[in-house]
């Protein structure tokens, strides 16, 4: 095929993006009504040494490849047509960690840590569900407390432990955007589990220090506050990006604040009118769990083209086998549609919850890649060394 691709070694480990159109879909993607699937167009990332193979196989799906381009050529001048009607923008990845550096961090440290008020602190689990979970909002008024989307903060509990030493901190996911609930730049919010769990000896009820402790905090109590930290969560600036988020319970914290700031901020982010595709995946063990239900379906609906949520209720649906409903079944279902979004250059995928939920994400993923002849362990290694795919689990 003519492409004019040298086969020079320098090119032995690059990657190279092929521009293909008229590929067949499967019976379950091809019901999905997504841009990428109206487009006609596919975008498919390709090591140079399975260049030949490739090739074979989209002619074999019945593809024409438009054209190919190293992968960095692509990101630099390929756009993402969307539903705006507007000029496309150029794709692009997310910043290297080294160009993060204007990024806040560790404003406050467990020595000095700032000390803010509880503002609000609501339940958001509903009448059926399973424990508490609480979303808290703290006033950050006098302090140098600035955060970005994705990052978290520290807080140090009162009291002392059994070794009479006070208290370590604990990092918890920030749940709102860098503007903050009040939309006024001076509040930073938390989701928040109560850990409970029953002693495995004594079979005694133990409840988590820290968490135990936020969920009773009352209005107007003082919080010590530290950081903030981390810069593995952050979202790129491509406002043509898609994001993919899957999480379990308080692990839709991070998202809560990606999702605010895509859609629900608009008016206040100027310089990020997001265009993409943004979609949840949340895990829960009933329907009255879903954290933030309402505003996340409202959403939805506002923005049917750009915003997508897909539950995975473990108490309460059933996977293909007849077992329980969990977040990795949902990944297996939609991995071929996955597959396609995260081959393309400008996509992100976050993962943040339980660790357990990692290896059947990765089933699911390598349970699809395999048909393409392409190892999900290597590739996934690719993903993280482009920064595309971002884990936060404990």
């Amino acid at each position: 095929m003519g492409f004019g691709v040298k086969t020079n070694t320098e090119y032995g480990n690059r990657n190279f993006v092929y521009e293909i159109e008229g590929l067949r879909q499967s019976e379950a993607t091809d019901k999905f009504n997504n841009p990428i699937r109206k487009s006609g167009t596919v975008y498919i990332t390709v090591p140079y040494g399975r260049m030949n193979q490739e090739m074979r196989r989209i002619a074999r799906m019945g593809g024409k490849i438009v054209s190919i381009k190293t992968l960095s050529e692509h990101s630099q001048t390929n756009g993402q047509t969307t539903n705006t009607g507007e000029k496309n923008k150029p794709m692009t990845q997310a910043k290297p960690k080294s160009d993060k550096k204007d990024v806040p961090v560790n404003t406050y440290r467990p020595k000095n840590p700032f000390i803010g008020k509880c503002l609000s602190n609501q339940e958001l689990v509903r009448e059926g569900g399973d424990g508490t979970v609480r979303h808290l909002k703290f006033d950050l008024s006098g302090s140098e407390l600035k955060y970005v989307e994705g990052q978290s903060i520290g807080i140090i509990p009162p009291g002392t432990d059994a070794k009479g030493k006070n208290h370590k901190l604990r990092l918890y996911s920030i749940a709102s955007t860098r503007h903050g609930d009040d939309l006024n730049d001076q509040t930073v919010s938390l989701c928040v589990r109560r850990l409970e769990y029953n002693h495995p000896e004594t079979g005694e009820r133990i409840y988590g220090v820290c968490s135990s402790y936020l969920c009773g905090l009352e209005e107007g109590a003082d919080v010590a506050i530290t950081g903030p930290v981390g810069k593995e969560m952050l979202l790129p600036d491509d406002e043509d990006s898609t994001i993919i988020m899957i999480a379990t319970g308080t692990g839709i914290a991070p998202f809560r604040a990606f999702i605010w700031r895509m859609f629900k901020e608009r008016e206040q982010n100027p310089d990020y009118q997001f265009k993409g595709l943004a979609w949840l995946f949340f895990g829960c063990p009933y329907t009255p769990n879903i954290l933030y239900k309402e505003e996340l379906e409202e959403l939805q609906r506002q923005f049917p083209e750009n915003f997508r949520v897909t539950y995975a209720i473990s108490r309460e649906q059933k996977n293909k086998d007849g077992g329980k409903m969990y977040i990795q079944h949902r990944i297996q279902e939609n991995a071929e549609e996955l597959w396609g979004y995260i081959q393309k250059p400008n996509t992100h995928t976050y993962i943040c919850g339980l660790k357990g939920m990692e290896g059947g994400i990765d089933e699911g993923m390598s349970a699809v890649t395999s048909q393409f002849d392409v190892d999900w362990t290597e590739y996934q290694k690719e993903l993280k060394k482009e920064h595309r795919w971002h884990v936060e689990t404990y």
